[in-house]
């Protein structure tokens, strides 16, 4: 099965609704050995179809907190949600959709993934409508590559993941930034790296700025703005902040914890130019950000099993929309007319033959009525002809082959090596014959194929050592 991965863009937040629209989006197409098919950018109605669909949901778009979920399940946890995170929103709870991480963090919490329904909805049926039948969507965050915390028992990194404080027995942890001096913590710190990685330039979906794309929200020195995905553990995060600010920041955000900085390359369809949103552009405001190759990313998002689209959102391949009826209306039109016409044929074809039928039938019956003209009643005209030559063969005197006679002449000329003495009982009764034979008479294997040969049947039954003996005819 091949599997399409989309990287998405953030949501603006100036942008209505009913302005919503997607620009070209990134993606890697891989078949079912994972090797690359192809990598571009293309609208959403070119991008290619594949068995399965990956998205990820830019860090700007979500909310990622720990909490401690009440032991509900499906429909009642997802009515639960709200007032779970209800104190930690700034927006409506209710106008927002709540995932839950399946993998549990420290202290029974669990992490929860908070996104604007509105956004999430029109992406999910977007993609539906494009022919994307089973999607999934995954926080880019849970895509960085994973940091590796120094002299970190693995059970402070969860205590932090759980938003719970820990000591630091260090005195102090060095950030990985050029030009950015080692914060002391000699009290409380957060231990665990951070991972952050910078995304490329801020993409606008205004209907207004897709065709000027270049045009950037920027200060007014015109550095261009960036989108930067911070990954703390389990957690993530997304801002959107100046190229030149992104070390300082980082710096500020981080405190005593160490940080990597990545920066997203080979892009598809970002070619070398001369914007100042190009990635050589952006590299100049950057410093000490390591290389993220895209294909990296995007298979680094077929590994995160924590999945965004539940219940509402979940993928039901098999539920029939609107897009896929459209699909299916030329193959369903063509299976209804030949099944019509299967029908309209089944039944034609039993009217001729039960006009055959009755035509046969009227020919025995006056095939009947002419033999015998005293016939008055006619049930079953060729029962009714066999009995009358029956009894025309007794009346002219001649043997009828289920007759005594033509039975006895023919066991007779079937014994062969039997003698006829070893015959004790002979019983004719309902046109066939039983014949018992003493108990010291051996009867040979050939006996059943000699009887065949005279025109007879025989069958011997083995609870009384009787042979039944027909006419063969």
């Amino acid at each position: 099965m091949s599997t399409l991965i989309v990287l998405l863009p953030p949501r603006d937040p100036a942008v209505p609704s009913q302005e919503w629209q997607l620009p070209e989006l990134p993606f890697v197409l891989l078949d079912k050995s994972g090797r690359t098919q192809r990598a571009g950018r293309s609208a959403l109605a070119l991008l290619p179809r594949a068995t399965s669909t990956v998205l990820m949901v830019a860090a700007r778009d979500l909310l990622m907190m720990p909490a401690k979920l009440p032991p509900l399940r499906g429909p009642r946890l997802r009515q639960a949600l709200p007032n779970v995170v209800e104190d930690q929103l700034i927006q409506d709870p209710q106008t927002c959709h709540i995932a839950v991480d399946p993998q549990p963090v420290a202290g029974g919490r669990q992490l929860l993934a908070i996104i604007d329904r509105g956004w999430f909805r029109f992406i999910c049926e977007a993609f539906a409508a494009a022919g994307h039948r089973s999607v999934r969507a995954v926080p880019v965050t849970r895509c960085l590559p994973q940091a590796v915390a120094l002299d970190t028992p693995a059970e402070v990194a969860e205590m932090v993941n759980a938003g719970e404080p820990v000591m630091a027995d260090s005195a102090s942890v060095a950030t990985s930034l050029p030009g950015v001096a080692p914060v002391m913590a000699p009290g409380v710190a957060s231990v665990v790296p951070m991972v952050a990685a910078v995304l490329g330039a801020v993409v606008q979906t205004a209907p207004a700025l897709l065709l000027g794309s270049e045009i950037e929200s920027a200060p007014v020195s015109g550095t261009p703005r960036v989108e930067l995905a911070i990954a703390r553990g389990v957690q993530g995060e997304g801002l959107a902040v100046p190229a030149n600010s992104v070390n300082a920041t980082l710096s500020a955000l981080a405190g005593a914890a160490q940080i990597s900085l990545y920066m997203l390359t080979e892009v598809p369809g970002n070619e070398p130019s001369l914007a100042a949103t190009s990635p050589a552009k952006l590299a100049a405001h950057i410093h000490g950000a390591s290389p993220l190759p895209f294909e990296q990313l995007a298979r680094r998002a077929l590994e995160c099993r924590f999945d965004l689209c539940q219940f509402e959102f979940a993928s039901q391949p098999w539920r029939l929309d609107r897009a896929t009826l459209r699909r299916l209306r030329l193959p369903v039109a063509l299976a209804v007319a030949a099944l019509v016409i299967a029908i309209i044929g089944a039944n034609v074809q039993w009217l001729m033959l039960a006009r055959q039928r009755d035509a046969i039938n009227t020919q025995m019956t006056e095939l009947l009525l002419n033999a015998f003209p005293k016939t008055t009643v006619v049930l079953d005209a060729p029962d009714q002809m066999s009995r009358q030559l029956q009894q025309l063969r007794v009346a002219a005197g001649e043997l009828s082959p289920d007759d005594f006679l033509s039975l006895a002449d023919g066991l007779a000329r079937s014994l062969a090596p039997v003698p006829v003495n070893g015959i004790a009982a002979l019983d004719y009764h309902d046109r066939r014959l039983d014949v018992t034979f003493k108990p010291e008479v051996k009867l040979d294997p050939d006996f059943a194929k000699r009887l065949a040969r005279n025109g007879l049947t025989g069958a011997i039954d083995s609870n009384t050592g009787k042979w039944t003996i027909r006419n063969g005819q």
